[in-house]
């Protein structure tokens, strides 16, 4: 796992976070999607038993009902809109990616919740991120159609 996981909406600050999260395991079950995993023993000692998104297995699609459900205040409950979501930023690797090697593929643009905002094409047809709209949610992650996916959420919101 990054040294950095990849928290549900609403996450406070990485260190606040592991002070606050009481491991209730709430935010995982309220998800309809099974996107967040308890964070296990081979996850580390601090991280054991907190919530976390692995996008490349199942990323979050932004239903928005774990926050309201975090007794604790490690998930803000007043975040409800997904726009203000930001559990990370998507980078693409330009030097991997198919669209910017020359073959047309829209995966990520075509599959982000916040389409044609968070992800834009710009005129030769390739993905760009725009870091201001980026959520983090890892839909574009777990849609990138090669091995090892060339656009990856990097954790840690600008909240």
């Amino acid at each position: 796992m990054n040294s950095k996981p990849l928290r549900p909406p609403g996450a406070i600050a990485e260190t606040d976070f592991l002070a606050t999260c009481i491991r209730c395991g709430k935010c995982a079950q309220i998800c309809p999607y099974g996107s967040i995993r308890t964070a296990g023993f081979l996850d580390g000692p601090v991280m054991m038993g907190t919530p976390v998104i692995v996008p490349r297995s199942k990323p979050c699609y932004l239903c928005m009902k774990c926050p309201p459900v975090c007794p604790s205040g490690a998930l803000r409950r007043e975040m409800k809109r997904k726009e203000d979501v930001r559990m990370g930023i998507a980078k693409i690797d330009d030097k991997e990616c198919l669209a910017w090697q020359g073959t047309l593929c829209r995966s990520c643009y075509d599959d982000c919740p916040l389409f044609g905002e968070a992800i834009v094409m710009d005129k030769e047809l390739r993905p760009v991120v725009d870091e201001k709209k980026c959520v983090g949610c890892g839909i574009c992650e777990n849609v990138c159609p090669v091995e090892e996916p060339t656009i990856k959420v990097r954790p840690g919101g600008r909240t």
